[in-house]
């Protein structure tokens, strides 16, 4: 990338970031910038993304993944079905403060993450290559982005959700129907329409728990 493109794409990062009233420091923006490019380079072998273009990674996956970020509770968070990353790398970026876990089943993601973590410095960031299902622990939030249904995220990591834990599910169009066919004893606590600063697109973050 030249010089100039990096100016724009640092012009680009802060007037996204500003419209999500998010106000990070220049050492994670910079980081932010560093892991676009280093999912566009390992996206050359390890085909992570449908995306070639870092103007489009910066919007749909950078800023989308930061839409969520005014939303996120205390505690421990596990991203499930993590992928390239996404949004666990650029929340464990802006909140360097959160313990976030990463699992994926297919080994060349984990591999891509865990190069990721090194290279960006994360000290607050776990890879497991796993089946979440098999996994033990607690976790106060569960995370997902195109992972799966809502029916099937809930139930293949209910036994990781700590006692009064969320989950936190990451969807495009509004998920009417997987709402209405969430297992009893699982309840809605709230949904959100989001707005990514250059994606022209629907978003919704779908927050549910354990019925009381």
């Amino acid at each position: 990338m030249s010089t100039a493109q990096i100016m724009t794409r640092d012009a680009d990062l802060a007037a996204g970031l500003a419209q999500l009233g998010l106000t990070l420091p220049a050492k994670a923006q910079a980081q932010l910038l560093a892991f676009a490019q280093l999912l566009l380079k390992w996206n050359k072998t390890y085909n992570l993304t449908a995306l070639r273009d870092s103007a489009q990674v910066l919007s749909h996956h950078l800023l989308d993944s930061l839409a969520i970020v005014p939303h996120l509770g205390a505690g421990k968070l596990l991203d499930v079905g993590a992928g390239g990353g996404l949004p666990g790398i650029p929340l464990a970026i802006a909140c360097p403060e959160l313990s976030i876990d990463l699992v994926d089943t297919v080994h060349k993601k984990t591999s891509f993450l865990q190069q990721a973590v090194i290279e960006l410095g994360l000290k607050n960031v776990r890879v497991h290559h796993a089946r979440v299902e098999s996994m033990t622990g607690q976790y106060a939030q569960i995370s997902s982005r195109a992972f799966a249904e809502l029916k099937t995220f809930v139930a293949l990591t209910q036994h990781l959700l700590a006692p009064g834990g969320r989950w936190l599910a990451m969807k495009g169009c509004y998920p009417a129907e997987e709402l209405t066919a969430l297992p009893q004893g699982i309840g809605i606590e709230r949904t959100l329409s989001l707005t990514v600063p250059g994606l022209a697109a629907e978003r919704h973050l779908i927050f549910l728990k354990v019925s009381t």
